[in-house]
């Protein structure tokens, strides 16, 4: 299965890095990341090129990305995607909100990439982030989202949304 076809869900870097780090450790709940594959092959969920080139740590979520199909990581290089980016970026300089620095922190990541592409393929963003209409230190992605109606939803949502379900056996 190639590219969006039917996808649901956009993966955020930090639904990764999370995910590993914490609850759902390679070692300790392979049937999350089992999960993820099977749904990035039935073409339900996918993330971005830009995404991939965030985690570059070298430990076993870096491999695991690494094998993961290329076409789970879509390029973010169509003219759609491009033109949401350009309009959310310029929406974001000229957003009295944020300081400075958080807008060339947003500008310099995956984040507005994320979005953009969300915005072009009608794609549901999970991510960690929350909305903060009163932020001003970080420039949220369900903040930049909503200037293009995007729903942001957790990995417990995506999971609950995919009818994923982890057992526990004694071996």
């Amino acid at each position: 299965m190639a590219g969006d076809v039917g996808a649901l869900y956009l993966l955020d870097t930090n639904v990764f890095v999370e995910a590993y780090r914490r609850y759902y450790g390679l070692d300790l709940c392979p049937g999350f990341w089992d999960s993820i594959a099977h749904y990035c092959e039935e073409g339900r969920l996918l993330s971005i090129d830009r995404v991939r080139d965030e985690i570059h740590e070298g430990d076993a979520l870096d491999k695991w990305i690494k094998q993961a199909p290329e076409y789970f990581f879509v390029s973010t290089a169509d003219e759609a995607v491009i033109q949401n980016y350009r309009q959310l970026m310029v929406n974001v300089q000229e957003n009295e909100q944020y300081l400075e620095y958080a807008k060339a922190n947003f500008a310099s990541g995956a984040d507005g990439w994320l979005i953009a592409y969300a915005a072009a393929h009608q794609l549901n963003v999970v991510t960690h982030e929350a909305r903060d209409p009163n932020i001003r230190k970080k420039v949220p992605i369900p903040n930049v989202a909503d200037w293009f109606n995007i729903d942001c939803i957790d990995t417990f949502d995506m999971l609950r949304g995919l009818e994923v379900q982890f057992g526990w056996t004694l071996e």
